[in-house]
């Protein structure tokens, strides 16, 4: 082996043990976790939220977040997604988003989130949306299609802006956490009362639910939402900041006409023979 190479390798040997040393001093403690990456992100203690503080310390296996813009629902998800593949050796975690624009963002808070955490990244990996640890745990990032989430078996499927994805990837997604019994987490503003993740937050089972409003960051300013009220006006308002199912543009009869169509009640005839 000529000088060069044998100082390549000794050289990635040792960015490998740095790598290890600084994630062995990573706290388990989903809380002290987020707040350790923080720290290592913004130089400064950064204390999560009192609602993602929740979010974190629940070891429920479902988790919904109906939660308003900008509150930081994607930074908690990808922090404990993180604690999931580094705390679970061998393990798999997915991130499914609508589009794929929107699958690179999420994996990129992962990632820079994994690089303050003393991670090395590859370039190919970067490229695939894709992490692989020294633990032999994967996080992969991509796009909400039936297609893509076909042979998997997951530890914990993520999906962001739940309420954008179609039904149709959505039931292709529970086999993949038949065998391993993993975690599911789905995060989104509302996007009207149709789809599923409307109808898991509304009647599903098995949930441990989150509601985010705009109020609950203390990040958002009073000024800032008056602002976006008029501009956007009350129901988008409603919809973005105040996590509520509104009814969509083009409905002709809301969902309570409808599901009183359909009700069991008694009601009096419009016609009698």
């Amino acid at each position: 082996m000529s000088t060069a190479r044998l100082a390549r390798e000794v050289e990635r040997l040792r960015a490998r043990a740095l790598a290890r040393n600084a994630r062995a001093r990573m706290p388990a403690d989903r809380v002290e976790f987020m707040r350790h990456l923080g720290e290592n992100l913004h130089r400064r203690r950064i204390d999560p939220d009192p609602w993602q503080e929740r979010v974190l310390r629940s070891d429920a296996r479902q988790k919904i977040l109906n939660a308003s813009r900008q509150v930081g629902k994607s930074t908690v998800v990808a922090g404990l997604t993180l604690h999931k593949a580094m705390f679970t050796p061998e393990s798999l975690s997915l991130i499914f988003a609508p589009t794929e624009r929107q699958a690179k963002e999420a994996f990129a808070k992962v990632s820079r989130f994994y690089l303050t955490a003393g991670g090395t990244i590859a370039t190919a990996s970067v490229r695939k949306m894709g992490l692989a640890l020294e633990n032999g745990s994967r996080i992969e990032a991509m796009p909400a299609t039936e297609n893509t989430i076909r042979g998997f078996t997951a530890d914990l499927v993520v999906i962001d802006e739940a309420a954008y994805a179609r039904d149709s990837f959505y039931a292709s997604i529970l086999p993949s956490l038949a065998v391993s019994e993993g975690d599911l987490i789905l995060a989104s503003t509302p996007h009207g009362k149709r789809g599923f993740f409307y109808e898991e937050w509304a009647s599903g089972e098995g949930w441990e639910r989150y509601e985010v409003p705009a109020t609950e960051c203390p990040r958002i300013s009073p000024g800032f939402l008056r602002a976006e009220l008029r501009r956007m006006g009350e129901r988008h308002y409603r919809q973005e900041y105040f996590c509520s199912f509104e009814e969509s543009d083009d409905a002709v009869f809301t969902c309570e006409v409808i599901e009183a169509a359909f009700s069991d009640n008694d009601v009096e005839p419009l016609w009698t023979d």
